[in-house]
């Protein structure tokens, strides 16, 4: 008992106790004993953090000890992948200096204003700056599905669509230009990598991305690519860099293995010496290159800088086994390049990871319910297995089998939030009242009305676009006869209240409740949909602005609670289904990866470079570590040829992944399902009743 007392008291006293000795240097780096000094004068750091090693933890402690050392909280910059990761690590923040008694740091972390995306700050200082780098402080921004609208009515405009040969569609030509900005690369070096099909339009893509690009100015709207676009190319002023990188004493950059090369020029302009950056990341987790991340981002990280950045890796390992961490590091170990580090733990077990050798996937789904069930009934909970893949189709054959089974699962992925219509309907009149050059936003907002269509839409656009501000009112607008009431009510909505800042958010309820009127005329499952609009409501009462509520929802869209209706769960408990991509960051007491099999990891369709080879390698590494307890990884041996008859019998053995070689069968437990069956004992007397067939054979030709 008076251990115990000891050791709060002693945690009381030291904030750090709870960190291992890697943890602690990681998050002290320039930090004076006392909390004196802010970190600011000193070299870069870069924290190489293995799965499961506390990487959210040492941070967090980090950027606590920067303000209990008298770092400003409005001069710290924490850059994460979510909105979610950054309150959490404010969270965390707040939790540490309270338990060092802190009340003024306490208070300032509340302040931590500046914790979000790359997207999300980058959308905050170009509002800020947008009058020195000839940008509308009043712009919107464009989600993906309304960029690749916006793409399209360019494409048509150009005439691209009726060409004799095929053109790209909207979604590869956006995936095209978004790829060329991300990568900082040459249109055909882009095309030629990674799109060679497309590489006879390249002057073509290039005039429908200029074509593109001036819509998007003419309209006042920006898309993702561009919040980091026009950042990047801000900070390549040198006054704007040296302002902007001395407003953030302290710069600190998650997951920094995810970033792409735009993201870190951005950082590298903001900082150029490196003082006050931290970067946390693990290279062996680089995943993302299909979104224009690249590895060589942390792996030359250091190299940046003169003397070189300090590099602090964690590599205790506080949620996997020991067998399964050894079999991982065996997988990693292959990888080309990369920061050399095993991972190990206190974690110890008898239980190695498991190659399950199989007929087909048809077996494999059976393998995988008895095993789940079996799992269930020895107390460990569906939410607490998981089955994990490359792709989505390489679980199909399961889901049905689950369904047939009775066994509730959820699959990640799914239509998001603002993808749904209704709400994009809603969140389209807003847009275009916000900004009456909008042509995306105001184009669908006015179809709504019954008897308005793209004709009369695209008329009454031209006039209020070139017409001068407060020139042309909608009420006014050349309608048909019969939408002329409809028309009237919806002009003075919009002219009435919305274009009103201070009456934000009750002019919002005003479009909500306008919406809602004509929801059923427009939509099949009203009552779900209505639910949504109510939803979005109150998001909207949240926030100050319809600036702020249209920036904050773009960048970090809610799910949908129409993606949750339907009928109830049959358990309170469920499968978790998942690809590879997506378990990324979370752990489960088992896990199972289907078809770890060359052709599906590394996938057939990725095996063009050895860069992508590698990233291959690193994705059967994120699976592996996913796992407490329990890991597998199952080998279906025969696959059906598709396009062939039904039932028809063509096949293709399997062999297992490249990325366990024989040298790492040791760290695994080879089995096969089902097992099979004890040959029947010999009779007795069977030699003696045999017939010598062998003779008859010889006596044909005799």
């Amino acid at each position: 008992m008076n251990d115990l007392a000891d050791k709060c008291r002693f945690a009381a006293v030291d904030p750090l106790a709870q960190l291992n000795d890697a943890q602690r240097a990681a998050a002290t780096f320039g930090i004076l004993p006392g909390g004196a000094g802010d970190g600011y004068g000193h070299r870069p750091l870069l924290v190489i953090a293995g799965a499961g090693s506390g990487k959210t933890s040492t941070l967090a402690h980090r950027v606590a000890q920067l303000v209990a050392g008298g770092t400003d909280p409005h001069r710290i910059l924490l850059l994460t992948f979510s909105r979610r990761a950054a309150s959490e690590m404010s969270r965390r923040v707040e939790s540490i200096l309270a338990r060092q008694n802190a009340a003024r740091a306490v208070a300032g972390t509340r302040s931590l204003a500046w914790a979000g995306t790359f997207h999300g700050i980058g959308a905050r200082l170009l509002r800020e700056y947008a009058g020195r780098i000839g940008l509308d402080p009043a712009f919107t921004i464009h989600d993906r599905q309304d960029s690749g609208d916006l793409m399209n009515l360019a494409r048509h405009a150009l005439g691209f669509s009726s060409k004799g040969k095929r053109f790209p569609l909207k979604g590869t030509c956006l995936a095209i230009y978004s790829a060329v900005l991300n990568t900082q690369a040459l249109l055909g070096e882009v095309l030629q990598s990674g799109f060679p099909w497309c590489a006879e339009w390249e002057s073509d893509l290039r005039r429908l991305f200029l074509a593109y690009v001036e819509a998007k100015q003419a309209q006042q709207v920006l898309d993702y690519d561009d919040l980091l676009l026009y950042w990047a190319q801000m900070v390549g002023e040198p006054e704007l860099a040296r302002e902007i990188g001395e407003r953030f004493a302290q710069v600190l950059v998650d997951e920094y293995q995810d970033t792409n090369r735009l993201q870190a020029a951005i950082l590298l302009a903001m900082k150029p010496d490196g003082r006050g950056l931290t970067v946390v990341g693990d290279d062996a987790q680089s995943i993302y290159a299909f979104r224009g991340a690249t590895v060589r981002n942390i792996l030359d990280f250091p190299g940046h800088f003169d003397p070189p950045a300090q590099v602090v890796t964690l590599d205790r390992n506080y949620r996997s086994t020991q067998p399964i961490l050894t079999a991982a590091n065996g997988v990693i170990a292959g990888a080309r390049e990369r920061f050399t580090k095993d991972l190990w733990s206190d974690r110890t077990s008898a239980e190695k990871p498991k190659l399950v050798s199989l007929r087909d996937d048809a077996d494999q789904a059976l393998y995988v319910v008895e095993q789940t069930l079996a799992r269930r009934e020895a107390g460990i909970r569906l939410k607490a297995q998981a089955i994990l893949f490359r792709a989505a189709q390489h679980s199909a054959r399961l889901e049905i089998e689950l369904t047939r089974r009775n066994i509730p699962f959820v699959k990640f992925g799914g239509l998001k939030f603002l993808e749904a219509a209704h709400v994009k309907d809603v969140l389209a009149i807003l847009r275009w009242a916000q900004n009456p050059r909008d042509r995306l936003a105001g184009f669908r907002a006015m179809q709504l009305i019954a008897g308005i269509g793209p004709k009369t839409a695209d008329r009454i656009l031209a006039n209020v676009t070139t017409a001068n501000p407060g020139g042309t009112l909608l009420g006014e607008q050349p309608v048909p006869e019969s939408a002329r009431a409809a028309w009237i009510e919806f002009a003075a909505l919009i002219d009435g209240s919305v274009r009103v800042a201070a009456r934000w958010p009750a002019a919002f309820d005003r479009i909500c409740k306008w919406y809602q009127a004509q929801i059923d005329r427009l939509h099949d499952g009203a009552e779900a949909r209505q639910a949504d609009i109510e939803q979005l409501a109150r998001i909207a009462a949240t926030y100050p602005s319809a600036e702020r509520f249209l920036t904050e929802l773009t960048l970090d869209p809610p799910d949908a609670t129409s993606d949750q209706a339907g009928p109830p769960l049959l358990d309170e408990d469920y499968l978790i289904l998942s690809t590879i991509h997506s378990a990324k960051g979370q752990e489960w007491t088992a896990v199972s990866v289907l078809n770890a099999i060359d052709g599906c990891i590394p996938s057939d369709l990725a095996t063009g470079s050895a860069a992508e080879i590698d990233e291959e390698r690193r994705l059967l590494y994120v699976a592996m570590t996913r796992a407490r307890t329990h890991l597998e990884l199952l080998l279906p041996q025969r696959f059906y040829v598709s396009q062939q008859a039904t039932y028809g019998d063509r096949h293709v053995y399997a062999s297992r992944t490249r990325f366990i070689g024989n040298s790492l069968l040791p760290h695994f437990e080879q089995t096969c399902w089902p097992r099979s069956a004890d040959p029947p004992a010999a009779h007795p007397n069977g030699r003696q009743q045999a017939l010598d067939l062998a003779a008859r054979m010889r006596a044909m030709w005799k």
